[in-house]
C-alpha cells in the first residue's frame, strides 16, 4: 500500500498532464493511499472457524454464504453477517502461511463451473 502512495504521484507527474492538474492529482493520491493504509494497519483481526459441519463463525459470530474465490495466490473472502451485510476480505500471499493457505483451501469446498452432473459433452 505504501508503495501506492510513491509510484501514484510518480505516474501522474510524469504524465502529459499540465503540472497544476499533475501535481493536485499526485498529493491526492498520496493521501488516498496513506489514508487507506492507516485504515488497513488498524483493522483488527478476526478470527474464521469453520467446523467439521462446515458452520463458519467470524470474530465469533455465526455468518451465512461464506465463500472463497482464489485467483492464483490471491484469495477473496466474502460473507453476510446476522444483518443481512455482506463483509468482504483479501487475503493476499503474506497474511497467510502455506500450510493456513492450504488448510483453509481443503475446509471450504470449492464451487464453480463444471461442478455439475452434465458438465460433459453427449
Amino acid at each position: 500500500m505504501l508503495a501506492l502512495a510513491v509510484l501514484a504521484p510518480w505516474a501522474t507527474l510524469s504524465s502529459d498532464l499540465p503540472v497544476w492538474i499533475g501535481g493536485a492529482l499526485a498529493a491526492l493520491s498520496v493521501c488516498c493511499a496513506l489514508g487507506l493504509a492507516v485504515r488497513e494497519l488498524r483493522r483488527q483481526a478476526q478470527p474464521v472457524v469453520i467446523d467439521a459441519a462446515g458452520g463458519v463463525t467470524v470474530d465469533g459470530q455465526p455468518v451465512e454464504a461464506f465463500r472463497i474465490d482464489w485467483r492464483g495466490t490471491l484469495g477473496f473472502v466474502s460473507w453476510r453477517d446476522a444483518l443481512g451485510r455482506t463483509h468482504r476480505r483479501h487475503l493476499w500471499p503474506d497474511t497467510l502461511s502455506p500450510g493456513l493457505r492450504r488448510e483453509l483451501r481443503l475446509a471450504v469446498p470449492a464451487s464453480g463451473a463444471g461442478r455439475g452432473s452434465d458438465s460433459m459433452s453427449p
